[in-house]
């Protein structure tokens, strides 16, 4: 059984993911009774999309790490950054996650993982140069924050069904590029045949092209709420929204100076990071954020505050 985190509660992050997973699954079964009903076969789709679900959700911190050229650290080597996680675990009551470094200059921090027992949290060398030990805390209680929630194997989950809308919408290009609207032209049924063929075939691909675009519509919607839960959750764990406030804002400002280029190769780490490494000018994380603005962020935080200054724990 999962150990139950002192982190609190949050009955709004878990129907925003119980709804986000339940209207993506709603289209996938509409989706693939259309294509039932439409003699497609399903067995290629279905093997290449369990084996990438099988891969995400298992092998998902190994991905993670191996993407953004994360290393799994020891106590002895960074004893420091272990003793702020174990702190942070033993407030929390939660098992201690792996802990791991990423060579880059670009100050960020993320965890990943599909449960507590099998997470991983990972600092850049980037973020441990600018911030000061109490700062890197309140970073990593927010990350903490999404591994105590699950939030990260739901997003896992989630992107995994936009993976699969993809890869139908080439199914259906390439059976257009190779031949497929009309390949029963020569098969004795005339150009009726045929063209009813292409249309069941670019319907399939319009469908699933509207499926992708609202895939990667809710799980950005889903990504910028779990972003604003965690600053909630960490901040009340380590008692300071402020300190969660002023490392918000100092690796924000840290990563503005970051040049562009470096900043572009990381953005399709985006949604798994603690602030948005968005290269300056128009972009696709610009346009579809995966994170809340820095400033409704720190809202929320100065609410936090507050109200816990007007009603201290005891």
């Amino acid at each position: 059984m999962a150990t139950r985190s002192r982190y609190p509660a949050d009955r709004g992050l878990t129907a925003h993911m119980l709804l986000t997973v339940f209207l993506l699954g709603l289209l996938y079964a509409i989706l693939i009774a259309a294509l039932v009903l439409a003699k497609v076969d399903l067995v290629f789709i279905l093997v290449i999309g369990f084996g990438i679900l099988f891969a995400q959700y298992y092998f998902s911190d190994k991905i993670a790490l191996y993407s953004m050229g994360g290393k799994i650290v020891t106590p002895q080597q960074q004893p420091q950054l272990h003793a702020v996680v174990d702190r942070l675990v033993a407030m929390a009551n939660m098992p201690k996650p792996r802990v791991a470094i990423a060579q880059t200059d670009i100050p960020n921090a993320f965890a990943t993982g599909r449960d507590q027992k099998h997470a991983v949290v990972c600092v850049t060398t980037g973020l441990l140069r600018r911030l000061n030990e109490p700062e890197v805390e309140a970073v990593l209680s927010h990350e903490l924050s999404h591994v105590a929630h699950r939030d990260v194997a739901v997003m896992t989950i989630a992107s995994f069904l936009g993976i699969i809308a993809g890869l139908m919408t080439r199914m259906f290009m390439l059976m257009g590029f190779f031949g497929g609207y009309g390949n029963n032209r020569g098969r004795g049924g005339g150009g009726g045949g045929g063209g009813q063929i292409a249309l069941i075939e670019m319907g399939g691909l319009l469908f699933s092209a509207l499926l992708y675009a609202i895939s990667f519509i809710l799980i950005r919607a889903l990504s910028r709420y779990r972003e604003l839960a965690a600053d909630r959750s960490g901040a009340i764990l380590i008692g300071q929204p402020a300190l969660l406030a002023q490392a918000l804002v100092k690796v924000s400002g840290e990563i503005s100076r970051i040049p562009s280029r470096d900043l572009r190769s990381a953005e399709h780490f985006n949604a798994f990071y603690f602030a948005p490494a968005i290269a300056p000018g128009m972009s696709l994380s610009s346009l579809f954020s995966t994170h809340p603005p820095l400033q409704k962020r720190l809202d929320q935080l100065a609410k936090l505050d507050a109200e816990m200054r007007r009603n201290p724990v005891a």
